[in-house]
């Protein structure tokens, strides 16, 4: 009996499945994260070769001299690295990689030209052009930008709670939530809550982790939330217009097939936002990422 092997990879964690000839799922594998840039390019790889390897051995102990396939992975991290990471690791298997983002887009698709804007720990639009080929765009990562991304969310709440600390914006419970997240109690100033993110053993990780309370807060209606959610979505949005313009310039927008992927962009305030701007229906995207590596591995096949 023939299998294929699945993985969509991230930064948070690593998921396999084990797919059989009818499409169905025979197994599941979860794994930490396999992003090279965060884990480090020896960690990402062993996370990945274990994966394969325990999928492997579901096969066989399904169906003994069952034979894998095909091998796809679709992860986050540098696109060479993962091309000559993975040439080592398919076991005589059809090879595949690709960004985290495929799987997303053929959700947001099915297959179909169109686009779907991402926003989670990080963001990106991907697209599907007419001519069926695939297109990414924005994330770039944290460090240069990542519009509706959990840690872009973040960056702004802290950006705008230090002025407020400072005393150079008017109070409001943006820089409550910022200040609260430190731990360092109600007295703490401006000083002190800036050195606390910057001395913090994972700094991005607590930057990115104020995304939930300032999407509650924007949700509650506080106004200066509200501005800072909308200003983070629009600019993932503009990044989006540019590749509609690009990629579909004798398409009415309106009728694009555009999906919204992730609990960011999903969640009321964010869509909200958008919706007032975007010129073409915005529809939330329905299943996780290792659906549409599954969708991805029955299609290749």
């Amino acid at each position: 009996m023939n299998f294929r092997i699945g993985i969509d990879g991230g930064a948070t964690k690593t998921e396999g499945i084990l797919v059989d000839a009818t499409g169905a799922v025979a197994a599941r594998e979860l794994a930490a994260g396999c992003n090279p840039n965060v884990a480090g390019p020896d960690a990402a790889r062993q996370v990945v070769a274990e994966l394969i390897a325990a999928l492997r051995a579901q096969a066989l102990a399904r169906s003994p001299g069952a034979a894998v396939t095909h091998v796809h992975l679709y992860a986050a991290g540098n696109r060479s690295y993962w091309r000559e990471t993975m040439a080592g690791l398919g076991g005589g298997a059809q090879v595949f990689t690709a960004d985290d983002s495929h799987p997303v887009l053929e959700l947001a698709t099915d297959g179909a030209p169109g686009l779907v804007l991402h926003g989670g720990t990080g963001s990106f639009v991907a697209a599907r052009a007419p001519d069926g080929s695939i297109h990414y765009a924005g994330g770039i990562g944290w460090r240069f930008g990542d519009p509706g991304s959990g840690y872009d969310l973040g960056r702004r709440a802290i950006g705008r709670g230090l002025l407020e600390l400072q005393g150079w914006q008017p109070a409001s419970p943006v820089s409550a939530a910022v200040r609260d997240h430190t731990g360092l109690g109600p007295t703490a100033d401006a000083g002190f809550v800036t050195r606390w993110y910057y001395q913090h053993a994972e700094p991005n990780r607590q930057v990115a982790a104020l995304a939930p309370a300032l999407l509650a807060l924007a949700g509650a209606g506080d106004p200066i939330a509200s501005g800072l959610v909308a200003a983070s979505a629009g600019d993932l949005l503009e990044i989006a217009l540019g590749v509609a313009a690009q990629l579909f310039p004798a398409s009415p927008l309106a009728g694009l097939r555009v999906g919204l992927s992730g609990p960011i962009l999903n969640h009321p305030a964010v869509q909200a936002a958008l919706r007032h701007r975007a010129p073409f229906n915005l529809l939330p995207v329905e299943g996780t990422p290792i659906e549409g590596v599954r969708r991805l591995l029955v299609r290749a096949a």
